[in-house]
């Protein structure tokens, strides 16, 4: 006798409908993202600009200059600026309010850029580009001198508790967090909302780091504190994760990591005296946990503000036995790197290095 199957179970109709529908809804969700991240990106990049003063006269309308701004090709969508506008898509806790005013504005602008210069009142912005390896109050001079903010207030804000706290960064200070980069400001600005911007893009900026996987905050510090180092001792790009590969290595040993940069820090950030023509036998005895040459293992922090090569060459330094490394050619920058005691001493007595000194 055969045995009679049994009927298959049906999937209850509202179950399938239910299960459609999250998946319409998910990938109208990534739809959606990709098309903000699109619209609201730079329309091109800051070498090919196109520069355009608008004018904004009392009772405009943010349609009309959404729409401006579209026609002139600084904005990708007319249409996404008015909804960011009239949903304070940028800043939830402030209603946009569109000021009257002249306002210089590009096309390597991003969105969030426009939407904060129109409510700003300001009628230009301030173009500042901040080289790597700046310190806080370098990175505060350079923003004073170009009127974006004043210094103390900039300096503060970077030493701020309750700030640091919020961006749950390990350290007494944003020393590290500020990225290099070239940024629009309006005049006059907070210094709080300045140190914010530039954080901000750190963060946004290290989620391009290659890691195995997610990095807790302590192991970011360790990356941006070598990173640090690394920005002060390279000139040429590729020999970046040669240098952190002889910090790698001494740091696996116990090793002292002899980096004169620590000690410039030391002399210039942390006693506030001018930048020394040269190291001393004096200065390598400083008392100071940021003495590399004193102290193995990392300092407590990091000594500057690396752009995306050191912080790359940090966190995948090259595979190598070298431990140490010195400036061969001052003319390119190069050094030459080595594994044994020996022979670093061979290379600093060779000829381009005796005639650097």
């Amino acid at each position: 006798m055969s045995k009679t199957q049994s009927p298959k179970k049906k999937v209850p109709l509202a179950v399938t409908i239910l299960l459609w529908l999250i998946a319409v809804c998910a990938i109208g969700a990534v739809c959606a993202f990709a098309l903000w991240t699109h619209f609201t990106s730079p329309v091109s990049s800051a070498e090919n600009a196109v520069e355009y003063k608008l004018r904004v006269p009392d009772g405009s309308s943010v349609r009309q200059v959404s729409r401006e701004l579209e026609n002139q090709g600084i904005i990708r969508s007319a249409d996404v600026l008015y909804l960011a506008a009239r949903f304070s898509l940028f800043e939830p806790s402030r209603k946009f309010s569109l000021k009257s005013g002249v306002y210089t504005l590009d096309s390597s602008m991003p969105l969030s850029t426009v939407y904060s210069l129109l409510q700003s009142g300001n009628q230009e912005y301030l173009t500042v580009s901040i080289p790597e390896g700046l310190t806080i109050t370098k990175i505060a001079a350079l923003l004073e001198e170009a009127n974006v903010c004043n210094a103390q207030s900039f300096i503060d804000a970077a030493h701020n508790p309750s700030l640091i706290a919020e961006y749950s960064i390990p350290a007494e200070s944003f020393e590290g967090y500020l990225f290099p980069d070239t940024y629009f400001f309006t005049p006059q600005m907070e210094g709080s909302a300045v140190v914010r911007r530039l954080a901000d893009t750190f963060f946004k900026r290290v989620q391009a780091l290659e890691t195995d996987s997610q990095l807790s905050a302590d192991q970011l510090h360790q990356i941006v504190t070598l990173a640090s180092i690394v920005e002060r001792e390279y000139r040429i790009a590729s020999e970046a994760p040669l240098i952190a590969s002889v910090f790698t290595n001494r740091l696996r040993n116990n090793i002292g990591l002899y980096s004169c940069a620590t000690i410039e820090y030391i002399i210039t950030e942390i006693e506030g005296l001018p930048h020394p023509d040269r190291i001393t036998y004096a200065d390598l005895a400083i008392d100071s946990p940021y003495n590399t040459y004193k102290w193995a293992g990392l300092p407590p922090g990091p000594i500057s503000n690396p752009g995306m090569t050191a912080l790359n060459a940090a966190s995948h330094p090259a595979d190598t036995s070298y431990y140490y490394f010195v400036l061969t050619d001052p003319a390119t920058g190069s050094h030459t790197f080595t594994s044994t005691f020996d022979a670093h001493i061979a290379a600093e007595n060779s000829t381009s290095y005796v005639s650097k000194q």
